[in-house]
């Protein structure tokens, strides 16, 4: 399905939006995540379903300053 992730177009097997975090390779545990704009919380990524045309952000904390 396509997807567009952190305003990117990607084509992916994911249906579920952790697994999709595995898919593309986003690893730890200080992630933020939303989907069309909402929030979606760490405990619920597994349950949060992914559809054609679904923008989802992806954050992670950077050092520096």
């Amino acid at each position: 399905m396509k997807l567009t992730v952190n305003g990117q177009s990607h084509e992916v097997a994911a249906g579920t939006l952790a697994a999709l975090l595995v898919e593309l390779d986003f690893q730890g545990g200080w992630l933020a995540t939303a989907l069309n704009g909402d929030v979606v919380p760490a405990g619920e990524r597994d349950r949060c379903s992914l559809a054609e045309g679904d923008r989802i952000e992806i954050l992670s904390p950077m050092k520096g300053g």
